[in-house]
């Protein structure tokens, strides 16, 4: 007797929630950066309200790496999940991996703002190693995904320079947040050029298949005799 095998609605469906589910712990991390800024809203010396801001300036630029980079990570979630057309069980979990380093990323970029300039080194590898877990996660889901066959065959080859960038991105964080006890500003470089490839992913993506497409055709030097 063969295994009855879902039906193209229910699979759908069940992707979708999968999706709904991911995009609402999203913008429940997304709020959570908002609870640092309104915990600094009344100043407590007296000191006029501009220039208490203007020295407490660390909560903004927490909230607005946070806020960048939980956008990026929601951009490529909904990249990879437009490949996904069936789900199961594991799927679930290793996107509750995902969403588990999304939950933690407010916390390393507030530590890193507030000590930036104090201890710079560990402040900014904490929000490296952030990154890095990221990646990793990201990667898991990607290959999880091909090698279950949870996308469809036409678009492996494209999915597999998807997961291609997210394999890239595990030794680019690893090595970002070694560089980050060498030297702060060049891994913030790192960090910004991470933050310009992935804000863009599925022209990133489409980049890399090209590529590959064009040393496929490339002709082969005559043989010698």
């Amino acid at each position: 007797m063969r295994h009855p095998r879902l039906s193209a609605d229910h699979t759908t469906k069940e992707t979708s929630r999968l999706e709904a589910f991911s995009d609402g712990v999203f913008a429940i991390a997304i709020t959570l950066l908002v609870l640092e800024l309104i915990g600094i809203r009344h100043p407590t010396d007296g000191e006029g309200l501009f220039r208490y801001y203007l020295h407490h300036w660390e909560p903004f630029l927490a909230f607005l790496i946070g806020f960048l980079t939980i956008l990026v990570c929601w951009i490529n979630h909904e990249h990879v999940f437009r490949f996904i057309k069936r789900t199961d069980s594991g799927l679930a979990w290793v996107n509750g991996f995902v969403l588990l380093m999304i939950t933690v990323t407010p916390f390393p970029t507030a530590i890193a703002a507030e000590y930036l300039q104090t201890e710079g080194k560990f402040a900014l590898a904490g929000f490296g190693l952030n990154y890095f877990l990221i990646s990793i996660a990201s990667y898991w889901i990607c290959s999880y995904s091909y090698n279950h066959s949870l996308i469809d065959d036409h678009d492996r080859e494209l999915f597999h320079c998807v997961r291609l960038t997210y394999g890239y991105s595990i030794f680019y964080t690893l090595a970002a947040l070694l560089i980050c006890f060498i030297s702060i500003p060049v891994a913030i470089v790192l960090y910004l050029l991470l933050f310009c490839v992935f804000a863009f992913p599925k022209e990133f993506s489409e980049w890399l298949l090209k590529r590959k497409q064009r040393r496929r055709k490339k002709p082969e030097g005559p043989n010698p005799s």
